[in-house]
């Protein structure tokens, strides 16, 4: 367990170092979900109840299409620079490369979340900050990387990889979608985690990891 661990550090090392250098995907995360709220908060009028029914859908509305920019850099960045391949000949299982670069990514989505979630409820004026909420938003989002990580590395071979990823990303997210939206409603309509949402993003979540770490040594082959 602790080489496969150490070999899993080393890739979200990698990125990370490569991400502090460039900040080329933190920042297309950041200024999206930006770009979202200041968008959305000209249309919605802050504190009414409409605005409140609308504000979790809007809030993933940002976190997704944010992240799909991510996950789109996730593995170009190393095709176009020729490191893939050495990427593929390290000695290692091709799920620690999986898992490696699945960490990468929900670091950086995660990191973009913190910064985002107080400027939503600022501009829209709700509590967004209640620990049911910020229960659910990692697990939502854990289940967007996990699926999104296995898309990225299967479109990443394709001449359009810009849409096929989305293409291939948004059918099979309709779940851990539907799931983190209401969750969220529902957190900020009670205050507390309840109902069966939080069960059924769990769910997807083990699912999609699973599947995608035994299917990620398939996908990688051209």
């Amino acid at each position: 367990m602790r080489p496969f661990l150490d070999q899993v550090w080393a890739i979200v090392a990698k990125d990370i170092r490569s991400e502090l250098r460039t900040k080329d995907i933190f920042t297309s995360l950041l200024l999206f979900s930006l770009l979202v709220l200041v968008v959305f908060s000209f249309a919605f009028e802050p504190g009414t109840q409409a605005t409140r029914q609308a504000t979790p859908g809007l809030l993933w509305v940002a976190f997704i299409f944010a992240g799909v920019l991510g996950l789109n850099r996730a593995f170009t960045i190393e095709k176009d620079r020729g490191s893939l391949e050495g990427l593929l000949l390290c000695p290692v299982d091709r799920a620690t490369i999986y898992w490696g670069k699945l960490a990468s990514s929900l670091l950086l989505m995660l990191a973009m979340e913190a910064l985002v979630f107080p400027l939503f409820a600022i501009f829209f004026n709700l509590p967004l900050w209640l620990p049911a909420v910020l229960i659910i938003a990692p697990l939502g989002t854990i289940g967007f990387v996990a699926v999104g990580t296995l898309f990225s590395a299967i479109a990443v071979h394709t001449r359009a990889r810009e849409f096929m990823l989305p293409l291939l990303l948004f059918p099979v997210l309709v779940p851990v979608v539907i799931g983190a939206v209401e969750a969220t409603r529902t957190a900020l309509d009670e205050g507390v985690l309840s109902g069966s949402w939080v069960p059924l993003l769990l769910a997807f979540d083990v699912l999609f990891l699973a599947v995608s770490s035994l299917a990620f040594e398939f996908v990688l082959e051209e």
